[in-house]
């Protein structure tokens, strides 16, 4: 199932995944058998691959297939986004008034779950795509990221880095200061080199970013896509920090906490937490703010990253880690997701924890 381009060899997290396979056919096979996999199968299940994987021409169709979204009309309500233009910019509007239940502890993982699933639907129900949305393995962009396909500016890259900014010396964060990696203002190549970003900002992380007209954030506010392409953030997420946090997370209170925010480490000069680093590995505007980062279509390539990670632990030992979830917080562990506009189904949040079967069958994918 694994399609390879050669370039990269197999890291350890991608070898954990291949082993990690028994584990899956075992589960996949008693749930069959009991009756409760909703019509989802391995042989069945939609495939996310790593951009690099792909091949040029899948990589076009993406492309193709995203562009299409950006011209989509809106379907976002009017009185609250009236600057949303576009089936792109709904998720975008979405995000950034309902970032809190996105992101608290119980919502973390399925909520974005859901919602990388409800884009990926977009994008093959709304705009002809056939394949299913890609990831960003993180290690394979700790050396130059703006070298690899997934940043290289050319045709079937997601664009390039921002051009430099002097003014962008980078992101201070919990773990220390994410230095600039060179860019910082308008992408100026690349397939989204026209997109303007509509909503927004929230919060944003570079002074100089236009306000938006309405206090809420979802006034028509027009403005280039900026990144920093940095190696610096990637550093932070190395597929030895992934394998780390797969293999010594006993429980899904540790796997959140050192995702999030890991333990204090002075030695550490790249110790800013896998989930701050995939999110500032483009960064920029709207990419770095976190009320509105949907705004970059980089986004979803790092919760497609997020959801692989989550999805290996689980499957170490699916019986008891399926369900687990964060207790960190007093957020009802039986609240829905309600995406609103994104989809018509309001559901339990436990039924986004099974990637394989989860929601009536609804969630039926494998990474490789």
């Amino acid at each position: 199932m694994r399609q390879r381009n050669g370039f990269y060899a197999l890291d350890v997290v991608d070898k954990l995944e291949d082993t990690t396979m028994t584990n899956i056919d075992a589960y996949m096979t008693k749930k069959i058998a009991a009756g409760k996999n909703n019509g989802c199968t391995l042989e069945r299940a939609g495939v996310r691959r790593e951009w690099g994987d792909m091949t040029v021409d899948q990589r076009a169709d993406f492309i193709n297939a995203t562009l299409c979204l950006m011209k989509a009309p809106s379907k976002a309500p009017k009185d609250q986004f009236p600057g949303a233009r576009s089936r792109f910019d709904d998720f975008m509007a979405y995000h950034l008034t309902n970032a809190g239940s996105l992101h608290d502890t119980i919502g973390l993982f399925p909520a974005h779950k859901y919602f990388l699933l409800a884009y990926e639907n977009a994008l093959r129900n709304e705009c002809g795509y056939k394949g299913y949305h890609p990831y960003m393995n993180y290690d394979r962009y700790t050396k130059d990221p703006t070298k690899s396909a997934l940043f290289n500016g050319n045709a079937t890259s997601m664009g390039g880095n921002g051009a430099p900014d002097p003014k962008y010396t980078g992101l201070r964060t919990s773990g220390g200061l994410i230095k600039s990696g060179g860019g910082g203002g308008c992408v100026t190549d690349g397939p989204f080199k026209d997109y303007k970003a509509s909503v927004g900002p929230g919060s944003p992380v570079m002074d100089d970013v236009p306000k938006n007209p309405l206090s809420s954030g979802g006034g028509y506010n027009p403005r280039c896509m900026r990144r920093d392409v940095n190696v610096n953030a990637a550093l932070g997420a190395t597929a030895d920090r992934s394998y780390n946090l797969i293999t010594k997370s006993k429980n899904i209170n540790d796997f959140y906490n050192t995702l999030l925010t890991p333990a204090r480490n002075n030695s550490d000069a790249y110790n800013w937490g896998i989930h701050t680093s995939g999110h500032y590995i483009a960064g920029g505007d709207p990419g770095g703010d976190p009320m509105v980062s949907p705004g970059d279509p980089i986004f979803y390539f790092h919760h497609a990253m997020l959801d692989r990670l989550w999805w290996i632990w689980q499957m170490q030992d699916p019986d008891n880690r399926i369900n687990a979830q964060v207790n960190l917080g007093g957020a009802s562990p039986d609240r829905k997701i309600d995406l609103k506009w994104l989809s018509t189904d309001v559901i339990p949040v436990l039924e986004a924890h099974d990637g394989l079967g989860g929601h009536g069958g609804a969630f039926c994918h494998v990474y490789v």
